[in-house]
């Protein structure tokens, strides 16, 4: 237990109701986990206001609150400050006493590939023998405990929770998923960096964040703020995180394929399998002796799919090298990985290939379809179901940017579905949302089928597929269901087939889709 007024030096406090010191015994920022002793925090959300569960948290035993308005009605000590989110925060760290600052952190942001190159920096980190913690859209991991996510960046009392109990259990090093979001709303408020890695970025949230431009200076914000002892790792070919490369004062490690000013670079790059195969050149100027035992290039071998894996896979070699990590460990480590459900996976590889990918912005549809020119098949088949409740922006976008490619990989017709009985209310595909889809498959003169349903729209890929031939599966929450039902109608299809090795895929599946 904690003192309140040991607390509240944390903060700014504005104004207060009571003069009060009481021992507080945990946090809650939701009344339904308020405990007796709790101080509890009034968060302004987008769907409600924690200022109207006041009397709730104090009915269920709160012995404080922190507030943006204090309410004279309910007979609670009550602390106002500017920012509840921030005040959270920085409590929150002070009452698991800074979990952090003892751990090995590595916060990677990313319009895409947050979570694969979180993912493989794990596998390298693991590889080495190290005892890791993973924070994500997919999985909380703790060691070998392993739990499925709620957000992206968990709310920042969870998050400090979460590392106090690695710290518990004996985790050296962790790596997180850091959502735009997660930045905005001060859920990674007061954690501590070691690493910082920024991906790239492309139009993706613009609902919440107003604008392309508010979303970039929110995730922009991650690097400008780190200090000299920190390192950020950007991405050269993304002219977004390259222009961060003189606007920090971390120390700096870059990376590219196709910018060769990039300390790191991708040299003899081979997709022909979609499976790449290629070298990794270190030229910043002592790089090579300081971290990967004088090697100055050394080959890379992936078991993923994708040109946006090489991406992925080049920022966890760099954060392999900065944690110690030698090269023959992160060479086994990214050869060994198998990859995170949805991120351009093979689910199935027989006479033909079924890829599954939540192509969810422009970005992550350019680089998709882009390892499609790297790729030897017959024909290439398109399953998309629409972005459903994003906007029609997103979505016109999304179909401007499909658009562009379809011609290029002689694609014949998209099909595209609205999922309508696999999403929830929240994903719903509006009619306005259907409609900039088909304006602009229309204004490419691009031939398109729109299915209501999202079996419908598989088996009508299906009945297309020849040997030699690929078919994406394509799209975010319409598409989450996708795998299973595609397999189960290919297992139908070849009935010799082993029923456990069609499924094969699906086995080690988190939301157990």
């Amino acid at each position: 237990m904690i003192m309140l007024q040991e607390l509240l030096r944390q903060v700014e406090i504005l104004e207060s109701n009571f003069c009060a010191n009481p021992a507080i015994s945990g946090l809650a920022y939701h009344s339904e986990r308020v405990q007796p002793g709790s101080l509890f925090f009034c968060i302004k959300g987008f769907k409600t206001d924690g200022h109207c569960y006041l009397e709730q948290a104090k009915e269920k035993g709160a012995a404080a609150a922190i507030v943006e308005e204090i309410n004279s009605l309910v007979e609670l000590p009550q602390f106002r400050v500017a920012d509840s989110r921030s005040a959270l925060a920085a409590l929150a760290d002070y009452f698991y006493d800074h979990p952090s600052r003892k751990l090995k952190m590595i916060g990677i942001t990313a319009s895409n590939g947050k979570t694969t190159t979180s993912f493989m920096t794990n596998a390298v980190l693991e590889e080495q023998g190290l005892k890791t913690g993973l924070i994500g859209t997919v999985i909380v991991k703790s060691g070998s405990r392993i739990r499925p996510a709620v957000l992206t960046t968990p709310e920042s009392l969870d998050l400090h929770q979460y590392l106090y109990q690695m710290v518990e259990q004996g985790v050296s090093h962790v790596t997180m998923e850091v959502s735009s979001s997660g930045i905005d709303l001060n859920r990674v408020g007061s954690v501590d960096y070691d690493i910082i890695v920024f991906n790239n970025v492309s139009r993706e949230h613009i609902d919440l964040h107003g604008s392309f431009e508010n979303y970039f200076q929110t995730k922009a914000g991650l690097v400008r703020r780190a200090g000299p002892e920190q390192w950020v790792i950007l991405n050269m070919d993304c002219p977004y995180a390259a222009s961060l490369n003189k606007e920090t004062a971390a120390r700096t490690l870059t990376y590219g394929f196709k910018n060769s000013d990039a300390d790191c670079v991708v040299r003899e790059l081979d997709l022909a399998t979609g499976r790449a195969h290629f070298f990794v050149e270190l030229k910043k100027p002592g790089l090579a002796e300081k971290m990967a035992g004088g090697l100055k290039s050394f080959p890379i071998e992936l078991s993923v799919l994708g040109l946006h894996s090489v991406y992925n896979a080049m920022a966890a070699v760099l954060c392999g090298l900065l944690c110690g990590v030698s090269v023959p460990v992160i060479q086994r480590a990214l050869k060994k990985f198998r990859g995170v459900e949805r991120r351009f996976e093979l689910i199935f590889d027989g006479d033909f290939k079924v890829i599954d990918d939540h192509f969810a912005n422009s970005g992550n549809i350019n680089v998709t379809l882009e390892t499609l020119k790297y790729m030897k098949y017959r024909r290439l088949h398109l399953v998309y179901a629409i972005r459903g409740s994003r906007g029609v922006t997103v979505n016109r976008e999304n179909a401007e940017t499909m658009a562009g490619w379809i011609p290029r990989l002689g694609v014949k017709t998209v099909i595209a579905t609205t999922s309508s009985s696999h999403v929830t209310e929240k994903d719903f595909v509006t009619p306005d949302e259907i409609r900039a889809f088909s304006e602009e498959m229309e204004a490419a003169g691009i031939q398109y089928e729109l299915h209501r349903e999202l079996p419908d729209a598989i088996a009508a890929a299906l009945s297309r597929v020849r040997p030699g031939d690929v078919l994406l599966l394509l799209g975010c929450q319409g598409m989450d269901y996708g795998a299973g039902i595609c397999l189960e109608m290919i297992h139908r299809r070849y009935p010799h087939l082993d029923r456990d090795e069609v499924f094969q895929a699906l086995q080690n599946r988190v939301a157990g889709i």
